[in-house]
């Protein structure tokens, strides 16, 4: 039987596509005692950067028809086959509700909203704060009022509040697919289940839904795991297409009293061995991490621990600096290092 449906609910709430306990009152009271005794370099104890993007490059389209931009954790801008596609953007200093609370990036935006090309479709996986920046969603809207807007299921409401008109706004449901235009090109994105939740307060949880996502452009496909603990969708997933050139897991902001709701980077190479590794699911780029201190690892454990992993298993990653666009070549490994700088 396939694990690849729609959402299901209990009342208003949204329900896991397989039984999940979220992290909740007890977990913190657990984790104090590592919180006053742990003695990791969460966060950089230098300013990092800075990554300046260089915006005219995006004036001509990628010789090899797929182009990326990392800003950072799961803010990226990808050229896909002619369509622009912005992904879970957060420009906002810190990710939380007001300018003075939440965790407090470790680098400036690389480029200011303002010098953003062109936008066909903006995609937002969820409404956690690290991946719906409010004030970036609001100016968004009025520096590229014609964009349009895809996300999950109750999400559009939070969008509408920030400014987004209605009708720009496609909301999908697990195994839904919508098709956008750009300039050059058009684009599927189906939303497929993850394992994770939603929220923006205490007393919303799992009343928007999560997702991850697929986007098929003529001659390009790529997966956004966006955030999700390990679970056999990801095989399943896989199967549906014969292939991907990057597959975006995440890799960051993990603790094993979590596992069920976030990867970290052993999750990430179990997910990505379950969707046929290199030959299969292309170049591995690991996402949600080198920006917010989210967890109580060291901040470049993350990525430290999944290049281990992929030098044991002979796998190829795709790991670009912060801020720089850049081509995505089938089957050609890049990993920038610019976090041991």
């Amino acid at each position: 039987m396939s694990l690849l449906k729609p959402s299901s609910n209990r009342g208003r709430i949204f329900l896991n596509p397989v039984p999940t306990k979220v992290v909740g009152i007890s977990t913190v009271f657990k984790l104090l005692p590592e919180y006053v005794s742990q003695h990791e370099e969460t966060e950089p104890r230098k300013q990092l950067g800075s990554f300046p993007t260089d915006a005219s490059i995006y004036a001509s389209p990628p010789a090899s028809g797929l182009r990326v931009t990392w800003f950072g954790h799961s803010s990226l801008l990808i050229e896909i086959d002619g369509v622009r596609v912005l992904i879970d953007p957060i420009w906002e200093e810190r990710a939380g509700p007001y300018r003075w609370l939440g965790p407090k990036r470790f680098f400036p935006p690389t480029l200011p909203l303002e010098e953003l090309p062109r936008i066909d479709v903006v995609l937002i996986s969820h409404d956690h704060y690290d991946h719906l920046g409010a004030r970036t969603v609001h100016r968004l809207s009025q520096l590229q009022p014609a964009m349009k807007w895809v996300t999950s299921l109750g999400v559009g409401a939070r969008l509408h509040g920030f400014g987004i008109p209605m009708e720009q706004i496609t909301e999908m449901d697990w195994t839904q697919s919508t098709e956008v235009s750009g300039k050059d090109g058009s684009l599927r994105i189906t939303s497929w289940p993850s394992r994770h939740f939603s929220g923006r307060t205490a007393f919303d949880r799992f009343s928007t839904l999560w997702a991850a996502f697929v986007l098929e452009g003529r001659q390009h496909r790529i997966y956004y795991g966006a955030d999700s603990g390990y679970w056999d969708g990801f095989a399943e997933i896989a199967e549906r297409y014969e292939g991907f050139d990057l597959t975006m897991l995440e890799i960051g902001a993990f603790h094993p009293l979590w596992a069920a709701i976030h990867l970290g980077p052993d999750g990430a190479a179990r997910a990505f061995e379950a969707m046929g590794g290199n030959e299969r699911s292309g170049l591995l780029m690991p996402i949600h991490w080198g920006l917010f201190n989210l967890a109580l690892h060291a901040w470049r454990q993350p990525i430290r621990r999944l290049t281990e992993i992929a030098s044991e298993k002979g796998w190829k990653l795709w790991s670009p600096r912060p801020g720089a666009p850049t081509e995505v070549n089938r089957g050609q490994e890049l990993t920038s290092g610019w976090y041991s700088e």
